[in-house]
């Protein structure tokens, strides 16, 4: 999400000092144990315009990651011979 959001202000002119994304997890209550819930959050450069931010939200709403955990890969588990 960080690449994506730096790439944006990149494109876009605006300098990508101080953009800092953190995430919070909370686990499942049930099983199997995994993560229940997910919450990115995007702390944008001071100096990034109001009129960038919906714009910055969006890309950083289609990362890699993102659209990973929406449509999630197949996973195949195997012991090594």
């Amino acid at each position: 999400m960080a690449f994506h959001s730096g790439r944006y202000l990149q494109r876009h002119g605006l300098p990508r000092a101080g953009l800092r994304v953190r995430a919070e997890f909370t686990m499942a209550a049930d099983r199997p144990a995994r993560v229940g819930s997910l919450r990115l959050v995007i702390a944008p450069p001071p100096e990034l315009p109001e009129q960038r931010r919906a714009g910055l939200l969006a890309v950083a709403s289609h990362c890699t990651v993102h659209n990973t955990l929406h449509q999630p890969p197949e996973v195949d588990i195997e012991l090594e011979s």
